[in-house]
């Protein structure tokens, strides 16, 4: 079985059958879904309220028991805690969230992350450039996600690697690895997201760095595609799916380890 850690819905109806269909076409059996983005980062007075975002992602994951719920929250809402509360009532598995007008370490941000922490939920980041149209990827920045070692309990992701910042991300998880050793109650866990950012050509050097820098990276690294539920690309999976097991067999990778990159570890991630 296989995974994909990085779908999103942004338009269209509920159609978990097709979903389903079109991924499976690609190999894929389940993967984590992202609810339609928040106000702040959609940008128009027509964004559904979180009730209706909640209802939409929820329906989404009707494809079936290896689909899980994120919520896409701003965290610096000012009834992101109320948010997050209705989230975890009604199901979800974790929480999106993209730092594009705050810092992760923002004060107002960091009690959102508190409240998830302690819900026992994870939050997947995105983390690098922004295509978003607007000067803003420097929240993004992996460095600044050293904030979270202020957040207990907290399991989080970033996303992309981190495109171009991949060596700074790649630093910061064996900081976070270190700490974990070396400092009492230092229980912050991050994951890597290998979902593309990184264009083709970067593609075999982003990896060789990731599984040959020297940390403990096994267990910690899921593939995920960036894909659309609403019109999902099969061949576009496909073809991410071939080229990182390619690299990854070329690097030497175990076919446990294999199992874990596209499976195994984004359950562990969610908390199945």
């Amino acid at each position: 079985m296989m995974l994909d850690g990085h779908i999103h819905i942004h338009t269209g109806d509920p159609a978990p059958a097709e979903l389903l269909r079109r991924m499976e076409a690609a190999g894929i059996s389940g993967g984590l879904l992202i609810s339609q983005p928040p106000a702040s980062f959609d940008g128009t007075v027509n964004t559904a309220p979180p009730a209706a975002r909640l209802e939409n992602l929820l329906a989404w994951c009707g494809a079936g028991p290896d689909f899980f719920p994120f919520y896409w929250i701003d965290p610096v809402d000012s009834d992101a805690l109320e948010q997050v509360d209705l989230a975890i009532e009604k199901g979800v598995s974790g929480f999106k969230v993209i730092c594009d007008h705050f810092y992760p370490g923002d004060v107002r941000a960091l009690l959102t992350f508190h409240a998830i922490a302690e819900a026992g939920k994870p939050i997947l980041f995105h983390s690098g450039i922004l295509w978003d149209g607007k000067p803003s990827s420097h929240f993004s920045r992996p460095v600044n996600f050293e904030a979270l070692l202020n957040v207990p309990g907290l399991r989080f992701a970033l996303a992309h690697i981190s495109w171009p910042w991949i060596d700074e991300c790649i630093a910061l998880y064996g900081k976070l690895a270190a700490a974990r050793r070396r400092r009492s109650g230092a229980d912050v866990e991050m994951f890597i997201d290998t979902t593309p950012g990184t264009p083709p050509i970067y593609r075999r050097d982003a990896l060789t760095k990731v599984f040959t820098v020297g940390y403990d990276v096994a267990h910690n690294i899921f593939f995920g595609s960036d894909a659309q539920a609403a019109a999902y690309g099969t061949d576009y999976a496909a073809g991410w799916i071939a080229r990182d097991r390619e690299i990854m067999a070329e690097l030497g990778v175990e076919q446990d380890v294999d199992s874990l990159v596209f499976e195994g570890n984004l359950r562990r991630f969610v908390g199945v």
